[in-house]
């Protein structure tokens, strides 16, 4: 080759020097930190070899190339020495070093090497291997087995028992089908083999999106189906009927609610119906068709806390109940800053009472609402029963001037119930504020991040068993208690399966509390800004499988390799700020250092809890693996940012840094995530597991959702990948599950409701959605001979999925 110096194919090569100088020096700079806190020596060392490469290509030695392929030769042995051949965790650790080295493939390079050791074969050998090897990252990603899922090849179990539904059986009559919120349906119209015809049948819009007044409003209802409608809450608690075949608007009942110091994340997750008993009818009232006034009522909650009861025949408010068809839940509580208590969960009905518990602001402040649990007479709306964590000896409303316990835990999950043992069961949270415990009272301390079985026609407690203690994490338990019987031992025991945030996932007997799988104190991390209040040991159910997502070959679980990035700068910065933050394992407690905790506030489990097959004993769930970034902020610093808890004005919100008044320190808490939007975690994100409840045994995993609506952000802008690749993307929303052998689940990043083979965990079919699926679907039997499978397409501004107000159902097409 001859001297091209001053040749444009020359000035290109000498350009491309400067930039890969510029790169190794950003390599070797984020190296030498990451180095220096005990990390990878990967990224310095590099960062030296391509600013030397880079020198030798600017005078036009081959050796530049030469060193440059050793440089990927060495990124390839470092990388799948770190984490194997995971595709996902493979890209940004080889993608951009790849992608810089396509340069000596090309004319421009060759042009520029005028000295060196065969530089023919340094142009055309060496790019021909890093060709192949560029190849060979997205090939053998590919093809290569996923470490994050499990597969299931020897089938379903056989069926043990009989499902006998509550109701009609091609109903939809709960939240979660049935009182025991177990989301399975027993319907086997659309099956595995036929599922791919399913297409659109009706699509409703509420008219919520785009707002016309204030911040966009969650959509997350799970409708009910009752003799041929349909029944949910809007993201504003408007009542809605549709005709269950059309999905025609039958009524709507306008609940008006007053928005003052509510946040974007209010939601209504559904609403409750109850059939009036016969000898409780008052036939003197009558509707225009000559029937008894609310002799079906759908029963509701709003984000102002009232309790909405209305016809379930005409949507006219039932005036028998309460005063004029509504409850003031704010009774009995004292001081009320608006947006500080309301309820989202659907309400549960049980020995004839209505059950409501509610959520109250996370982060705030030390004296915010009481977390009372309340029952209401389901005719008269009479109040019927309060359980006050801090007063559990009255079920009374408090007299004039008093008010129930302030600041005590609080339930805001679905509620379960079980009307032959007259039982019903609720998750709880803890005190607030979330991330400090120095204040908290001895019964806060016994009740929260418990499950609760209360009485349902006193609220007198019948047990409690607790899965976390001393949280300091907001570990509360929001997914519904499910009830199942399990054979165990030859005796049929009526159990409750409950999932947790942490992502233990505890088996217990409904009628005591008692652990069904055995449970263990295990130690855990010690620290943080309280020692002497941090449990030494945290329950775990040690014969079940978890949710947590740790690797049990790792001493804390997680370690730098499992650090990630949308590129490698990215995947550098999350591996020095992993090693900044202090991570001891699961529950290692805040300080006034970052800490990592995992799993971080989105679960784990969360709301949207487990389907269960109750014939074959199967639980399937989806649930979250999502760190986050914690630091607890010392009451000056805190002041000194301005933080303040909200006082109900417009615009105030929860979330993000939480100033935690009355205590002292304030809580910084974000995703843990790198400067591009990425998050720092290796995926997998969000995953489906079906567990077999009778071997317990994990019958299969699968990521949840593909990455095509995930992306990086960029300023405020999220740009997508459009990449129908596997990720396993985090959601909120749960699963149902067919006796035909199907799941339903939406409930990712990913904007489609998928069917599940319930035996394989395959996808078998995909629906696009408008919007977010950020919800638990149902399914019903239409009045046609139709099965149609119904979700709520809101999205959800933490899912960063499309926002809407979108219902849409689905369906086989009509036979001819």
């Amino acid at each position: 080759m001859t001297d091209a110096t001053g040749h444009p194919k020359a000035i290109a090569a000498k350009v491309f020097a400067v930039v890969l100088l510029l790169i190794g020096a950003a390599y070797a700079f984020g190296g030498g930190q990451l180095a220096a806190l005990g990390g990878s020596w990967y990224f310095f060392l590099t960062g030296i070899a391509v600013m030397v490469s880079a020198v030798l290509v600017w005078r036009g030695s081959s050796w530049g190339g030469w060193l440059y392929a050793a440089v990927l030769a060495a990124t390839w042995i470092w990388a799948v020495g770190e984490v194997g051949v995971d595709f996902w965790t493979l890209l940004p650790r080889l993608t951009g070093p790849f992608l810089f080295g396509l340069f000596f493939i090309t004319p421009w390079y060759r042009a520029s090497v005028v000295s060196g050791p065969h530089p023919a074969i340094a142009c055309t050998g060496v790019p021909a291997v890093l060709a192949l090897s560029i190849a060979g990252l997205f090939g053998w990603g590919f093809v290569a087995g996923d470490p994050h899922e499990v597969r299931n090849a020897k089938g379903l179990p056989e069926a043990v028992a009989q499902y006998t539904p509550d109701a009609d059986a091609g109903d939809w009559t709960n939240y979660g089908n049935n009182a025991a919120g177990q989301r399975f349906s027993p319907l086997t119209q659309i099956t595995p083999e036929n599922v791919k015809g399913l297409k659109v049948a009706w699509t409703y819009r509420t008219g919520d999106y785009p707002p016309p007044v204030g911040p966009n409003r969650r959509f997350e209802a799970t409708p009910l189906e009752i003799d041929g409608s349909v029944f949910f809450c809007t993201p504003r608690n408007d009542i809605v009927s549709l005709n269950a075949e059309t999905g025609k608007e039958n009524w709507r009942f306008r609940a008006n609610v007053d928005l003052t110091g509510v946040t974007g994340s209010a939601a209504c997750r559904g609403v409750a119906y109850y059939a009036v008993p016969a000898e409780r009818l008052d036939t003197a009232v009558l509707n225009g068709a000559g029937h008894p006034l609310c002799a079906t009522r759908i029963i509701g909650p709003t984000v102002d806390a009232r309790l909405l009861a209305v016809d379930a025949e005409t949507g006219e408010a039932c005036s028998g109940f309460g005063e004029n068809g509504q409850v003031n839940l704010k009774n009995g509580l004292g001081k009320v800053i608006p947006g500080y208590a309301y309820t989202s969960s659907a309400p549960q009905i049980a020995s004839g009472n209505v059950v409501v518990s509610g959520w109250i602001s996370d982060g705030q402040k030390t004296d915010e609402p009481s977390g009372v649990i309340r029952g209401f007479d389901a005719v008269t709306g009479q109040f019927a029963w309060a359980f006050d964590i801090g007063n559990t000896a009255d079920h009374s409303m408090p007299a004039p001037g008093s008010e129930f316990t302030r600041g005590t835990p609080n339930s805001w999950g679905p509620i379960s119930a079980d009307d032959t043992l007259g039982m019903v069961y609720l998750g709880t949270g803890n005190a607030t504020p979330d991330y400090y415990a120095g204040h908290r009272r001895d019964f806060d301390n016994e009740y929260a991040g418990s499950v609760l079985a209360l009485d349902a026609k006193t609220g007198a407690e019948r047990w409690r068993f607790q899965t976390i203690h001393m949280d300091v994490w907001d570990m509360d338990v929001g997914s519904q208690p499910s009830l199942i019987d399990l054979k165990i031992n030859g005796e049929t025991v009526p159990a409750l399966v409950q999932l947790t945030k942490r992502g233990q996932n505890f088996v217990l007997d409904r009628r005591t509390g008692k652990p069904v799988y055995d449970v263990r104190e295990l130690p855990v991390p010690q620290g943080g800004v309280t020692p002497e209040l941090v449990s030494k040991t945290q329950p775990f159910s040690v014969e079940m499988p978890d949710f947590a997502g740790l690797d049990p070959s790792k001493p804390t679980g997680i370690d730098e390799t499992d650090m990630w990035g949308a590129t490698p700068f990215d995947l550098m910065w999350c591996r020095i700020k992993f090693r900044e933050a202090r991570w001891d394992g699961t529950l290692t407690p805040p300080g006034t250092d970052n800490i990592v905790f995992m799993p971080g506030s989105l679960g784990g489990s969360n709301w949207g809890s487990g389907s269960f097959d109750p014939e074959r004993k199967l639980l399937i769930a989806n649930w979250n693996r999502v760190p986050m970034y914690l630091r607890l902020i010392p009451r000056p610093e805190a002041n000194a940012m301005g933080l303040k808890a909200a006082d109900g004005s417009p615009g105030t919100s929860v979330g993000g840094n939480v100033p935690q008044m009355g205590v002292p320190y304030a809580a910084g808490l974000k995703p843990f995530l790198s400067p591009l939007g990425a998050p720092c975690l290796a995926p997998p994100y969000g995953l489906v597991t079906a567990i077999d409840l009778t071997s317990k045994k994990v019958l299969w995993t699968r990521r949840s959702g593909t990455a095509e609506d995930s992306g990086v952000t960029i300023g405020k802008t999220l740009i997508k990948s459009h990449l129908p690749i596997k990720l396993g993307v985090p959601g909120l929303g749960g699963t149902i599950t067919t006796k035909s052998g199907l799941v339903f689940v939406a409930a990712s990043g990913e904007q489609s409701l998928r069917a599940m083979d319930l035996a394989t965990g395959d996808i078998l079919w995909k629906g696009r959605l408008p919007a977010g699926g950020n919800a638990t679907p149902m399914t019903y039997m239409g009045k046609d001979g139709r099965q149609y499978v119904v979700i709520a397409a809101g999205g959800h501004n933490l899912m960063q999925t499309q926002p809407g107000d979108y219902l849409v159902a689905y369906a086989l097409p009509k036979a001819n």
